[in-house]
């Protein structure tokens, strides 16, 4: 049970946010809760999935029930907070209790259709945001007993430090880059020319690996286990908690949308961010997503 943490309130009325580690920890407890329900349905029939928008957008009976049980533990954590989910979208504190400080930004299921098809690159991730700011993060993978978190005070698997495994040397013919591009939504819009991109990643790192969870994807770039991850029209609840983790391991994070890239933009809020673990360079990831948005500016 995750204790309430209502505290003190503004003169204004609204909730005073909790410190980053206790909405980390917060993240944490809620995220364990779910975790062995998810990890008894992982290879079983209970794990089937339907359709949303098509067939390569899908959900399960998990996804949604997930979810709920996670705005209930977080919202009762910190009353007064409020919710932006993958599968509920906004849930919104009572009107009586002000301007929510801390919002939770909550994927049950990041990587549904490989928690469906029996690969366990799928996570919880939840991530706590105050006054638009990301401050903690959690991304954990039931089924591989994986626990990701970060505050403002580093960035950890389990109780290790991030990262965890350094620079490879050899330079960038030497890195393992991990990316959902493009996906069928790109592919749709950019015709040959996301192959064409995709190629260039291909020819010049030593491993490219298409591994569908964004969570994760950032979560191994903070570990050291992955060099680079590019995310190409991702949501908040795709990078928000796998940003952070990134960030505080030292990495590095370059946020773009399409009209090209935007170093104001909020990283978490950016539909397409490439974060490039700490001690490596990116260049041929860095021009493939110049290539991307200066295409897609001249749309």
């Amino acid at each position: 049970m995750v204790s309430s943490d209502s505290g003190p309130r503004s003169a204004a009325g609204s909730p005073l946010a909790p410190s980053p580690a206790r909405l980390r920890a917060i993240g944490l407890e809620a995220a364990r809760a779910v975790a062995p329900a998810l990890a008894a349905a992982f290879r079983t029939p209970d794990a089937a999935a339907a359709t949303k928008r098509n067939h390569h957008d899908l959900v399960t009976a998990h996804d949604r029930a997930t979810e709920e049980a996670l705005v209930a533990t977080l919202t009762a954590a910190v009353p007064g907070s409020a919710v932006l989910g993958e599968e509920t979208g906004v849930t919104a504190p009572p009107a009586d209790a002000g301007v929510p400080r801390v919002r939770w930004i909550v994927d049950p299921i990041d990587g549904t259709s490989n928690f469906s098809h029996g690969f366990d690159l799928f996570s919880v991730s939840i991530a706590a945001e105050v006054d638009g700011e990301v401050v903690a993060g959690v991304v954990l993978a039931p089924a591989a007993g994986l626990e990701f978190s970060a505050d403002d005070a580093g960035a950890w698997l389990g109780e290790a430090p991030l990262p965890l495994r350094a620079a490879p040397d050899g330079g960038e013919r030497a890195l393992n880059i991990v990316t959902s591009y493009p996906a069928a939504e790109a592919l749709a819009r950019e015709g040959e020319a996301a192959l064409r991109r995709f190629a260039q990643l291909v020819d010049a790192h030593a491993t490219v690996r298409r591994t569908v969870s964004g969570a994760l994807e950032l979560a191994f770039v903070a570990a050291g286990w992955a060099d680079v991850t590019l995310a190409v029209d991702t949501h908040p609840w795709d990078v928000a908690a796998g940003q952070l983790l990134v960030a505080r391991a030292g990495g590095t994070l370059v946020a773009a949308d399409d009209a090209g890239p935007a170093p104001a933009l909020v990283p978490h809020l950016a539909p397409h961010l490439l974060a490039v673990g700490p001690g490596r360079r990116a260049p041929t990831a860095r021009a493939v997503l110049a290539g991307l948005v200066a295409d897609r500016a001249a749309e």
